[in-house]
């Protein structure tokens, strides 16, 4: 495992937003689940991290020369609430490397024991949490979402004490390709060091966008280019029915990946008001205000940034906003362009596309069969999906002028297969999945969900139970942190 070359650039250049902190030892640290294609991809191998070394260095439990493990500091708004110190409670940074092309990627592992942000918490993980995270983070890289990546998880060895009693341990080794968040940038605002905000303004420009670097106003160009890639990924989350759960300043990422799926979900029946989180008891981060969620956070690093946009706090202020007002209206092109896509339009058609979601309300839309059924619809038999509508007569008008708008049908239907999953994470799935291998120690129904979110567009027979929603009746799903 010493071949892997770490190069750790967050030590050395981010002193004061981080503590060097070692991952717990575990009792009987086992290696359960190894991503090898992403392994092989980011220039790993494979027979190493299976190794009793490798499995020390993916658990936390003995890491190598080389790394230089650490627990990140940085601040946040969780539920509109401002923490000035919040950080890596259960989780270290081990280090980085560089891939055979030159990217750079960090290696973060998820429940490697108590550090000194853990605020109360026992620092640990449990195996349903990590197993969610692994089969979620691939099916969103499968969609073509930009998200972290499971590169393995082990578990420990240890029993952790949760809601539904003691659960066995486990540790997630997660990839990105930084975990720097708005809340690292709120973490030096905060404290009013401006110094040091520079330099992690620097460093993140060279990590993630190093054509600014030396530019004039970069801080501006950093806000609008983070601007870009987090209204697309919200646009996308939008098209899939995704719910985060969780958007708070310290999970939106400069990158534009989508970071820590704990209680996240896939919505299966049209409502925006979905909220799958034990704890958004209000729907802050519910399915339909995501958007309204990103923008805000958006403000909230254009605040932090606002000292090294201009020296003069009122021109700063109006050259943010500029960036911020400026993203809605992006995010509106995207969220067209998203529903074009998946409609298979030759261009985005507006009043189709929000007449379509206007057609959704209270009539308990399936959201991903809809898509899958419309290719059949388009060809003249629109039997499935009118049977998705309580009131199967409800789409006869919408489907004229949709099929009016299509053009070449096709075309249109070649398109579509491309974007619409036929599988995806179904929540009856996922949470019998996790119930069996975390209480059952039966992995089978869980890696067969897996192989079929990580091709959710290739029809396989006889698997029509993946692509089925629940049943009108299943009781709601609630989704918990849980690490």
């Amino acid at each position: 495992m010493t071949d892997i070359a770490f190069d750790n650039t967050y030590a050395q250049e981010l002193q004061g937003l981080y503590v060097p902190w070692q991952g717990q030892e575990w009792p009987e640290p086992a290696l359960l689940l190894l991503n090898e294609g992403l392994a092989r991809d980011l220039g790993l191998s494979p027979d190493d991290l299976r190794s009793d070394d490798g499995v020390g260095l993916l658990s936390g439990h003995a890491l190598p020369e080389g790394a230089r493990p650490l627990a990140q500091a940085y601040a946040g708004h969780q539920f509109g609430g401002f923490s000035p110190q919040l950080g890596d409670g259960r989780a270290i940074l081990v280090g980085e490397w560089l891939d055979d092309k030159g990217q750079r990627w960090d290696l973060h592992l998820k429940g490697s024991g108590r550090t000194p942000f853990a605020r109360g918490g026992d620092g640990r993980a449990v195996l349903g949490p990590v197993l969610r995270e692994y089969l979620i983070s691939e099916a969103m890289a499968a969609l073509g979402v930009p998200t972290t990546r499971a590169l393995a998880a082990c578990t420990t060895g240890d029993r952790v004490l949760r809601q539904n009693g003691l659960e066995p341990g486990a540790v997630l080794a997660r990839t990105g390709s930084s975990h720097l968040r708005v809340g690292t940038f709120q973490f030096f605002a905060a404290r009013g060091e401006v110094d040091k905000l520079r330099l992690l303004l620097d460093y993140a420009i060279a990590r993630h966008d190093d054509d600014l670097l030396g530019a004039p106003e970069a801080a501006l160009r950093l806000l609008e280019r983070v601007a870009t890639r987090q209204v697309r990924l919200v646009a996308l989350w939008m098209g899939l029915g995704f719910v985060h759960g969780v958007m708070n300043t310290d999970n939106t990422t400069i990158s534009g990946e989508t970071i820590d799926y704990g209680p996240c979900a896939f919505m299966d029946r049209y409502d925006p008001a979905t909220v799958f989180s034990s704890i958004d008891h209000m729907g802050r981060y519910a399915y339909g205000n995501q958007p309204a969620a990103v923008h805000w956070n958006l403000a909230r690093l254009a605040e932090a940034l606002l000292p090294l946009i201009d020296s003069d706090e009122t021109r700063a202020i109006a050259r943010a906003t500029e960036v911020i007002e400026g993203s809605q209206a992006r995010y509106r092109e995207e969220w067209l362009a998203v529903f074009a896509r998946k409609l298979g339009l030759p261009a985005p058609d507006a009043g189709l596309i929000e007449d379509m979601h206007s057609l959704w309300q209270g009539q308990s839309v399936d959201f991903t069969g809809f898509f899958r059924a419309l290719p059949a619809a388009l060809q003249g038999d629109d039997a499935d999906l009118r049977a998705l509508f309580a009131d199967p007569v409800a789409p006869k008008a919408w489907l004229a002028r949709y099929r009016a708008a299509v053009g070449d049908v096709g075309a249109a239907i070649r398109q579509m297969a491309q974007v619409n999953p036929i599988y995806i994470p179904r929540n009856h799935l996922v949470e019998e999945a996790l119930h069996k291998a975390s209480f059952d120690h039966d992995m089978a129904p869980f890696l067969g969900l897996l192989e079929r979110v990580q091709n959710p567009f290739t029809p396989v027979a006889d698997t029509a139970q993946y692509a089925r929603p629940a049943p009108q009746d299943a009781p709601d799903v609630v989704t918990y942190c849980g690490t």
